[in-house]
């Protein structure tokens, strides 16, 4: 039997065993033997898929466009970068990935328009494993949809969860200490949604024989194997519903029902036309929010403050953080730095290199001669 009809077989006993405290454990068993088991096949597919999708990551943040084939990615590609994605009104008109740079704030910010997924995708339709190892390596997912396709959204975001990227959300406060001996001992700061008997049986499919387990948030079955397994990849994203320029006033109302349906709140999706260029400046701003990005302009001894190009960084980066991004002697030779603007007490301030930066911040680094 192949990991396929034994990735079948499990998910088969799960959705026939019915679920109740007595089975509990046994499910988180066969959960966890599911996501080893789907981890195994991701491996021997990346191994041997031949040619990918490889894309090397530049500038200073990556956002995946997901969307179905002709949901119109390329076209809005093309209207916010300097790409040019060849469109089509047909369906697989993007073959590979089509990456483009979006200039905002004076950030680079690579686009990726992905093969458009189809239902089933992370099963591997469409080369679909290939495409979503793509968008594993963004930091930020822009789910692009047609506004008479809202319905596409719910499958995207399952075909995502499916292989293992988590949205919305963060990693499973979840720590785990290998101990030589003493069997599986669980310390909890909360009210647990499943039970010991079932932390144990997740614990032990996993190879954890010995172990100090600390959990410090309510989770269920699946959060629980999330905190286990190391190849989640957490990100956040938003929605843009596109061709708002085919539809009337009237249709809009059903289009933010078709989102309500889907679960998304419609004054949180940005409603946009590529072809018409509209709804652009929203869904720029919205992916700048979104990247929480900051911008460090740099004081240059005798040439003033660059204000042109900052240098940009994470919201929570520190100066240590600035000094690794801007490489050599920074890095090497850092001494103390000065800084004025949002996170300054005082214009000026003398500060080392555990100083949390903001946006805007104008920043003197002295180095050692």
């Amino acid at each position: 039997m192949g990991l396929e009809d034994e990735i079948e077989a499990i998910e088969t006993e799960i959705a026939e065993t019915p679920y109740n405290k007595s089975t509990e454990a046994h499910i988180g068993r066969l959960k966890a033997k599911l996501a080893e088991k789907k981890e195994k096949l991701e491996t021997q597919s990346s191994a041997g898929s031949g040619q990918g999708y490889a894309v090397e990551k530049t500038g200073d943040a990556t956002v995946a466009l997901v969307g179905e084939p002709s949901a119109g990615k390329s076209t809005l590609l093309n209207a916010l970068t300097n790409a040019d994605s060849e469109v089509g009104d047909y369906e697989f008109t993007t073959l590979d990935v089509k990456p483009g740079m979006l200039q905002y704030r004076g950030a680079n910010i690579q686009l990726l328009d992905v093969p458009g997924l189809i239902a089933g995708a992370a099963a591997g339709r469409g080369r679909g494993r290939e495409v979503l190892s793509v968008v594993r390596t963004a930091d930020l997912v822009l789910f692009v949809l047609s506004a008479f396709e809202i319905e596409a959204y719910e499958q995207l975001r399952a075909d995502l969860y499916d292989n293992d990227i988590r949205l919305d959300g963060s990693r499973p406060n979840v720590t785990i200490a290998e101990t030589g001996r003493g069997g599986v001992s669980i310390t909890t700061s909360t009210d647990l949604d499943v039970d010991e008997e079932t932390v144990e049986e997740v614990l032990r499919a996993y190879g954890y024989v010995n172990a100090d387990v600390t959990i410090r948030e309510p989770l269920d079955v699946d959060r629980l194997i999330d905190g286990v397994m190391s190849n989640r990849v957490y990100l956040p994203s938003i929605v843009a519903v596109n061709k708002a320029d085919l539809i009337d006033r009237e249709y809009l109302n059903t289009v933010h029902e078709n989102l309500r349906a889907a679960g998304v709140d419609p004054e949180e999706a940005v409603v946009i036309s590529a072809e018409q260029q509209r709804g652009l400046d929203s869904l720029r701003e919205r992916i700048w929010e979104s990247l929480e990005l900051i911008r460090i302009y740099m004081e240059k001894p005798g040439r003033g403050v660059d204000y042109e190009e900052p240098l940009v960084l994470r919201a929570g980066e520190t100066i240590g953080d600035a000094c690794e991004k801007l490489g050599g002697r920074f890095r090497e030779r850092f001494q103390f730095a000065r800084v004025r603007g949002p996170s300054a007490k005082h214009d000026g301030q003398q500060i080392g290199k555990d100083h949390e930066l903001a946006d805007e911040d104008v920043l003197r680094i002295v180095t050692r001669r």
